[in-house]
Formats: C-alpha cells, structure tokens, sequence
C-alpha cells in the first residue's frame, strides 16, 4: 500500500509520516517512509529551488519512493504533486502537472494535511504563513478536477495521527490500521465543518462494527 501526505508548508506533514510508519511497525508490519527530498535539497544549497531546477526535486522525490524496496506499506512524506502546485503558483509553470498527477495516481491514499496548526519556521524552505490557503486551495482544486480521492486530516498530536489512521484504513479495508482505536478515543476537532471529505464526515459514513470502533 502506497500512502502520500500532501498540504501546505508547516501543516505537519513529516510529524505525520513518522508517526504512520512508527504505528505500523509497532504492530510488526513493514512500513517504509520516503522523506521529503525537498527539504533535503534546501539544507544542501542553502536557499528555495529556483523555476529551472524545479524539476530535479520532482525526480528527487520520485527516487526517493522508489528507494523504499520490499516494503509491505510506503509513506511518501509529500510528492511531486506539491512541487508542481508550488511551480504552478510561484512561477506560472504548469509543465509538471501531467507527470505529478499521473504520480499522485499511483497512491493508494492520499491524505492532506488541514490548515489547522500554527505555522512555523523552517529556515529556507518555508514561504510564509501567508502562503498556506492559496497553497490548500489550488491542492484541493487538482485534486478534485482529477478525480483524485482524498481525506483531509485535522488534530493535534495523538488525535491527528488517530484521524489519519481511520481514514487511512476507509480507504484501504486491507490494513488494520485503524483496528485500535477506540470510538471514545475520538473526536473530530469541528462538528459543524463544511468540508465533505474530512475526517469528521469520514468517521460518520463508517458503518457500525468497522474495525476503527473495535477495541
């Protein structure tokens, strides 16, 4: 199973990955996090890749997918996707949203992470908070135009890999990733929310007896 974290810039999404895969190994499964190859690539040069070198972090982060071998569940911490929606906005370049798109289709989950969290700074790498809702917003809008099915993850700490976890295993009845965790452990984190796909509405549409409300 192929699992991507998408979102905004300081949404959570490398807390996210390592508490997926450290969830999963806990209860002996193969689990393999590819990291974000962007970050890697800031701390190396010293600065935010430039429009021309754009798409060496979309083949950096492919092959870092790729490196993860013979495991049962991989977890791409961001994908091309977000490299192409940034390039989209930051410099009008929309050359790499075929080939990010038909990547983000070889997923089998992908969950975005909610504008929830306070943001950060992250050295180079981050644009500003300002930068966070017209990142989310044009996401949300390729993904639906694509007919790329997606939960939005909200919560902190425990309750947001919890939320991760449920819709995680909705969307994948194979894993047992949810299997622990109790419906009184749970809550969404906004009762009225207008998003469809959240983990709020998500949690709601499960059946009685699914695994996720199991001790």
């Amino acid at each position: 199973m192929r699992i991507s974290l998408l979102g905004a810039e300081s949404t959570g999404k490398t807390w996210l990955g390592i508490a997926i895969r450290d969830h999963f190994a806990a209860q002996g499964r193969d689990a393999g996090l590819a990291p974000e190859f962007l970050r890697q690539w800031c701390g190396d040069m010293g600065r935010t890749p430039l429009a021309h070198e754009q798409m060496a972090i979309v083949n950096g982060q492919m092959l870092s997918v790729q490196a993860i071998k013979n495991c049962e569940i991989v977890i791409s911490d961001t994908s091309p996707l977000m490299t192409a929606i940034y390039s989209q906005r930051l410099f009008a370049d929309r050359s790499m949203n075929e080939m990010a798109i038909r990547h983000q289709k070889s997923f089998d989950v992908t969950l975005v992470t909610g504008l929830d969290l306070p943001w950060k700074a992250d050295g180079h790498q981050r644009d500003g908070p300002q930068s966070r809702e017209p990142v989310d917003t044009l996401l949300r809008e390729v993904l639906t135009s694509e007919g790329i099915p997606y939960a939005t993850v909200y919560g902190e700490g425990l309750s947001r890999l919890q939320n991760a976890l449920v819709a995680i295993h909705a969307a994948d009845p194979r894993t047992s990733a949810a299997k622990d965790i109790k419906a009184s452990q749970w809550s969404p984190q906004c009762d009225e929310c207008s998003d469809a796909i959240c983990e709020g509405h998500l949690f709601r549409r499960l059946p009685i007896g699914q695994p996720a409300q199991s001790d």
